[in-house]
């Protein structure tokens, strides 16, 4: 982290040259002089793209022209989910500055190496500068009115002869919320589901395990509530590089409340280096070790008992699956000793508040959600969940991944969580103003093999994980009327899935491949692809405005720095121009404003996050204008750095960015939810119960005997409403179910609708009222009547031990699809093969190959993969960018010293990493460190360029080839899908390692 200089004295030279520059004489001077004078005209800055890796020069600072008047901008990065604050200076319309938001209770003034290098994506020698197409395999340079042309009569093309959904459309985790939601609205108005982004292959499983547990699908606190806690678990995560920012905060908390940080990981990470207990386990044995926890909490009754019974389902049927889990079979199959998860179990459960941290090393795996679910389960146990320094604290991976993953690029819903069914249909439907049967019109309708009809409408898509499979498996394989055909990307990296080998050849396969993003990215060079492919130049998030949903659900505006530049383009501008070109702009964008943009009329962003509001119930993402997230920014120093709230000023009251739900219309200034399900706070303060998402009871089949003693089955109510709990200030005292007309009038509330309201509850009701609820009622009165009685909307109930709904209920072991242990499979088996998400998953029969084949013995390394601190995602980004490209210029895997020894490999060599399918290979440097124990090796996930040994650097137009190259870890990675959300397994496969 850059350390802070002293923020009042920097602040005030920076406002006294502004304001001196402001009112001296400005020399004639323009921009294109600036931009000479700056070192900052395109063909100065592609003069680095002749330079090679081992010739990359010392990184040089910018400039900045005397009496030209400094604007100061203020945004957001672009890398990971944080949210830390850039405030950018600006001369002549040129980013010449920039320093971190000394007031952001975020970051605080403080930058890692990648938030205090993101000035270079705007001044991107690397930059894609304009559209291009391949032609018999040249790139050539096109304008965009030729390139939405061509593309939109290829997409309509595929759609007349295969169908809307032998389109699939990949977005951004690096989207606005708003370019998120409108490229969610533009799926659903083309007529496919198969929409998707990076949340698939990072937290798809932590949002399904969580959702699935309590009711909402993300992080329950926030970083800067971790200075509360007294005990902390990061398992599965490194922040110290992959979120460096956050870690002020951990390092807080362990330092001012002397926290116990356990860090269990397979890896000695930077994180590790900091922890107070290190735990090392076997990469895929994450249940094991919380039921080993677990089962020291029972033994000793650690566990929070009335917690339980006032707010929890189903424990009694953890405690069964804990039991089996004895230290003995604990130590067996991950190698903890039973001792040291006793000490963490009792620190856990006695010296609280605790809280759980994880990351990808949690969900990229074939239990992914089962994994969740269990942590989940430890934190209900303890009563570690809704209150302060406690929760779930999910960190995710890029800096609108939330945002994104809220907004509905997700195979499974609409946009906030609304599902697939008719009814979230007809909300948005209603929302959008457009009729039902004409969105209904826009997808296929198949007959499925028991000759039933399907509407494609209402069933999930294909994942990005799967893809390429849809492209390329025999075309009655597939629950869909044509495989893909095209591919239309917008801000996600090729490189970042598993199994590229196969990947590859979908890629080939397709007939159309539309890249758009500010560089190529891999998709453009991995392949032999020769036509139908188009590159896209897109600005980054600097060069627009919109806003951005951190981790903690905190909402951020970011303010547009600069123009887009050379010829890029924004993604409302794209997407709007790409909708008229399909027929059908003037339906999907007939309430959202328009602005003079770049090449003229584009979406206006404040109107697009407008319609969010007027749509957004579900989630609670209502209550966030842009006037007040506007507002947010412009006084950051009034929120408190720990609570987030305002103690002064224009937001006083407010949380920090109005973390959703933020209940009600704008109007109502609902301060936002810092901790979810917090009963200590009136919902008015943002507090909160577990949702009730589930029903109010459920009915099950138990065995008992009658009064002969036989044996017999009976139906058996229970309750799942919360008992003897409510949120403070509730006027319902006990459990109730989530808030409908009908249960309004129950408790005799309907009347205090305004009239206004009861009208629109009527227009969406019809003829039935009573079943319009918190969620599909326009008007927010249901809302606003029950926050008013001190009730949550979504209603009081328990949180699940027990999630029935799940493959697995309650989470059980199951062993990697390439594990080592293969004396492990006949009693923790990868589940059985079956029908997901149009095609099968064939796990079952992948890992019953492994084993028979012992391809553990040709193959007895476990390879497992993260990040780095100096690059991001696929890297097509942080690998461009030349201050970060000398910090690290080489692809590596780390080695144990005793694997290196045994096969005669030194440190800095290079070796080839060998995988178990598709007779993959990749040539990298070997790191010797006992970071890694014997038996396992790691390699980061940032590179590309280089695939199984071929340099791949002329394939890239030229001057945009990053200025680092090098292997990728998912050419190695091998099939695995978790059952619930299709998450691949790229933490846990075998590789053999050789010197080259």
């Amino acid at each position: 982290m850059l350390t802070r200089r002293n923020a009042t004295e920097k602040r005030a030279a920076r406002l006294g040259e502004t304001l001196v520059e402001a009112a001296a004489p400005v020399a004639a001077m323009d921009r294109r002089s600036f931009l000479k004078r700056s070192g900052l005209t395109a063909g100065g800055l592609a003069a680095l793209g002749s330079i090679g890796v081992s010739g990359v020069r010392k990184a040089e600072a910018g400039f900045t022209a005397p009496n030209v008047p400094v604007e100061l901008k203020k945004n957001i990065c672009t890398h990971c989910s944080v949210g830390c604050s850039v405030v950018a200076e600006v001369q002549n319309g040129v980013w010449v500055g920039q320093e971190p938001a000394w007031d952001s209770p975020i970051n605080r003034g403080s930058h890692c190496a990648k938030g205090a290098s993101v000035r270079e994506l705007v001044h991107g020698d690397r930059r894609l500068k304009y559209p291009m197409k391949l032609v018999d395999g040249q790139w050539t340079r096109i304008d965009w009115k030729t390139a939405i042309s061509e593309i939109g009569d290829r997409m309509l093309a595929i759609r007349e002869k295969s169908g809307p959904d032998s389109v699939f459309l990949l977005g951004s985790a690096k989207f606005s919320n708003e370019g998120a939601y409108l490229f969610r609205k533009f799926a659903a108005f083309w007529g496919t589901n198969s929409v998707d982004h990076q949340a698939r292959i990072c937290h798809s499983t932590t949002v399904a395990g969580v959702a699935n547990t309590w009711g909402y699908g993300a992080q329950t606190n926030s970083y800067n509530d971790i200075r509360n806690s007294k005990t902390m678990i990061i398992m599965g995560g490194n922040p110290a590089e992959a979120h460096p920012v956050s870690l002020q905060h951990v390092l807080s908390g362990k330092e001012l409340n002397r926290a116990n940080v356990i860090v269990i990981d397979p890896r000695m990470t930077r994180t590790a280096a900091h922890a107070t207990e290190y735990v090392r386990i076997r990469p895929g044995t994450d249940i094991p070790i919380i039921w080993g926890i677990l089962w020291h909490v029972f033994k000793n009754g650690w566990e929070d008992k009335e917690f339980i019974r006032q707010r929890v389902y189903g424990m009694d049927d953890v405690r069964a699956e804990v039991a089996k889990w004895t230290p003995e079979e604990v130590e067996r199959v991950t190698g903890v000793p039973g001792a040291q998860l006793e000490k963490v179990a009792k620190q856990f459960a006695t010296e609280k508040p605790s809280t759980l941290i994880w990351c990808m090393g949690a969900t990229q795996k074939t239990v992914g959600t089962a994994n969740v679910r269990a942590y989940c389960t430890l934190l209900l146990a303890t009563g570690n969940v809704g209150k302060y320094g406690t929760g779930a604290n999910i960190f995710r991976g890029h800096c609108n991944v939330q945002g994104a993953t809220d907004l509905g690029l997700d195979v499974t819903t609409l946009p906030l969580y609304y599902g697939l069914v008719e009814g979230a249909w007809k909300h948005w439907a209603r929302v959008w103003e457009v009729d039902y049967d004409y969105l209904a019109s826009r997808f296929d309708t198949i007959t499925a093999a028991d000759g039933k009809s399907v509407k494609m409408m209402e069933q999930p898509g294909i994942p990005t994980t799967r893809w390429f499979d849809a492209v390329t498996m025999p075309k009655d394989k597939l629950a869909q009327r044509d495989n893909i055909k095209g591919m239309f990307v917008m801000g996600h990296g090729g490189n970042t899935v598993t199994r590229m080998p196969e990947m590859v050849k979908g890629l080939e396969a397709l007939d159309l491949l539309v890249v758009c993003d500010p560089h190529p990215t891999t998709f453009a060079a991995i392949s032999n692809r020769r036509n139908g492919t188009y590159l896209l130049p897109v600005s980054t998030q600097f060069e627009c405005s919109g806003s951005r949903t951190a981790s903690n659900r905190s909402i951020q505006w970011g303010e547009k720095v600069v123009e887009p530049i050379f010829e890029s383009a924004n993604d409302y501008w794209i997407i709007y121009e790409f909708a008229k070109k399909l027929g059908f702009a003037d339906k999907m964008f007939k309430n959202i404003a328009m602005t003079k943009g770049k090449y003229g009329d584009e979406p206006e962003a404040e109107s697009i996050l407008r319609e969010i509001n007027r749509g957004g119930w579900s989630t609670g993402y209502c209550g966030q204008s842009p006037e007040r997230l506007k507002a947010h920014m412009a006084n950051q120093g009034d929120f408190d750095l720990v609570t987030l709230r305002a103690k002064s000023g224009p937001n006083a009251g407010d949380y920090y960015g109005l973390p959703w739900p933020c209940w009600g219309p704008p109007e109502m200034k609902h301060p936002g939810t810092h901790t979810l399900y917090n009963t200590n706070l009136h919902v008015k303060d943002g507090g909160g119960t577990f949702r009730a998402r589930f029903g109010i009871e459920r009915v099950v089949k138990v065995k008992e005997k009658d009064a002969e003693g036989k044996e017999i089955e009976k139906e058996v109510k229970q309750n799942l409403l919360a008992e003897g709990s409510a949120s403070v200030g509730s006027e319902l005292t006990d459990g109730y179910p989530e808030f409908t007309m009908a249960f309004l009038k129950k408790n005799g509330w309907d009347k205090e609708l305004t009239d206004q309201e009861l009208a629109i509850i009527q227009r969406v009701g019809g003829n039935n009222t009573d079943t319009v609820s918190w969620a599909t009622d326009l008007s927010g009165g249901i809302q606003r009547v029950a926050i008013a009685h001190g009730c949550v909307p979504y209603g009081n109930a328990k949180a699940r031990a027990n999630a029935w709904n799940l493959p697995d209920p309650v989470p059980v072991h199951r062993e990697p699809i390439y594990t080592p242990r293969t004396d492990l499979v006949a009693k923790y088996p990868t589940r059985p093969d079956f029908a997901s998400f149009r095609m099968m998953n064939v796990g079952a029969s992948v890992q019953k190959k492994a084993v028979d084949e012992r391809i553990s013995l040709r193959f007895p390394i476990i390879l497992t993969s993260g990040r780095l601190v100096e690059y991001e995602g696929g890297g097509e980004e942080t690998r461009s960018n030349k201050w970060l490209a000398e910090l690290q210029q080489d692809m590596f895997v780390e080695i144990n010293p005793s694997d290196a020894n045994e096969r005669g490999i030194k440190d800095g060599q290079w070796v080839w990493v060998d995988g178990p399918e598709s007779q993959s290979k990749a040539r990298v440097k070997a790191l010797v460190t006992e970071r890694v124990s014997k038996g396992v090796a790691f390699m980061p996930f940032h590179f590309a360029g280089w695939f199984m040994g071929e340099d791949q650097r002329k394939n890239y137009p030229q001057g945009t080839d990053p200025i680092v190259l090098g292997e990728s870890v998912n050419a190695l990675t091998t099939y695995g899908y978790d059952p619930v959300t299709a998450m691949q397994e790229t933490k846990v496969t075998l590789c053999q390692i050789r010197a080259a």
